[in-house]
């Protein structure tokens, strides 16, 4: 009797396994770009081609980067709105620095800290002030672009030519070295997010704020690290995107902060709180960037192009939704039975 249902729990556990997989929104994502690829690769063969899937994994550098930080925002149940801003801002302070005559790469780091410390006044009056994150991350939006207007006075910043090669040179037979270092950050977040104390904390406060402070765990600091983390990626791609373009503009980053959630959320971020992850989100940049790569390639209209990401973020919620069991009452035997029960 045990020989023969040995069998059987292997088989289940193998089918469990295998659901599980195909549960997981990062799968979901990766068989979706993997489709989208092959459909814009027939109806366009330069998609594949090696220069332009480069191209393609410059364009999400950017929001990618960022994306890493508000993952950990959405998963401690709070969300931030200013990232386009403090890009911005961080940029010109780079190279209003650098104008100044200080050394680049001191010139840099002050504008990465500028990014850091946006975070970390964003956090504090989040916590200190119990104000919603939304409101504070508008008006934080609000003050940074001033900010970039008052230092540069609408004009562009030079940035410095010794970091031209962070967001235009090229290693190891033509990769981006801007691509290395987004995947490198994409590797420090998920191991930030699943093999650290930090990262398990801001699990459990996303999951149940009043339970981890209950267990011992420093809610109020640890939701400030988090937009600490969020500014300081901002920073840095605030580096990345005024080294591709060759300057820093006031008007940079504009909008990106809905790119920014949208990434994200299509990689598994609720806005709930509680869950996400890292390869989520920088898939979700990925399948961004291909759709709009997709567009350009097939000379499809731009507004035809906003409707389908909308689209893709209501599908990647309703997916979320179906992954955590949500819409049982949408089988069709539940259908069945509150229809029977409204006629009874």
């Amino acid at each position: 009797m045990s020989a023969t249902l040995a069998p059987q729990r292997q088989e289940r556990s193998w089918k469990e396994g295998v659901l599980s997989l195909v549960k997981r929104q990062e799968t979901g994502l990766l068989g979706v770009i993997i489709v989208l690829a092959l459909i814009v690769s027939v109806a366009n063969e330069n998609f594949l081609r090696k220069d332009n899937l480069y191209n393609v994994l410059q364009t999400v550098v950017v929001v990618g980067i960022i994306a890493v930080g508000q993952t950990f925002v959405l998963i401690s149940k709070e969300i931030d709105l200013s990232v386009g801003s403090v890009l911005a801002l961080s940029a010109v302070t780079a190279g209003a620095v650098y104008g100044s005559g200080a050394n680049p790469w001191v010139a840099a780091a002050v504008g990465i800290g500028v990014g850091a410390l946006c975070g970390f006044a964003i956090g504090s009056v989040v916590v200190l002030g119990r104000v919603s994150s939304f409101i504070v991350t508008l008006g934080m939006l609000s003050i940074a672009r001033g900010l970039t207007q008052l230092i540069t006075g609408g004009l562009p910043q030079a940035m410095p030519s010794e970091l031209s090669f962070i967001g235009q040179g090229r290693v190891f037979g033509g990769i981006p070295v801007s691509v290395i270092i987004f995947l490198v950050l994409v590797l420090i977040g998920q191991l930030l997010l699943t093999r650290t104390v930090f990262g398990l904390r801001v699990t459990a406060i996303g999951d149940n704020a009043a339970a981890a402070r209950t267990g011992g765990i420093p809610v109020a600091w640890t939701r400030v690290l988090t937009f600490v983390l969020i500014g300081t990626l901002a920073g840095i791609a605030g580096i990345v995107f005024s080294t591709q373009v060759g300057v820093a503009e006031a008007q940079a980053g504009m909008g990106y902060e809905l790119d920014v959630i949208a990434a994200a959320v299509i990689g598994g971020a609720s806005l709930s709180g509680g869950r996400g992850s890292i390869i989520g989100a920088f898939l979700g940049a990925c399948l961004l960037g291909v759709l709009r790569n997709a567009f350009i390639l097939l000379a499809l209209s731009p507004f035809l192009q906003q409707l389908s990401i909308g689209l893709v973020i209501v599908l990647a919620a309703v997916f979320d939704q179906w992954r955590q069991g949500n819409l049982g009452h949408l089988h069709p035997r539940n259908l069945r039975q509150r229809l029977v029960r409204r006629k009874a």
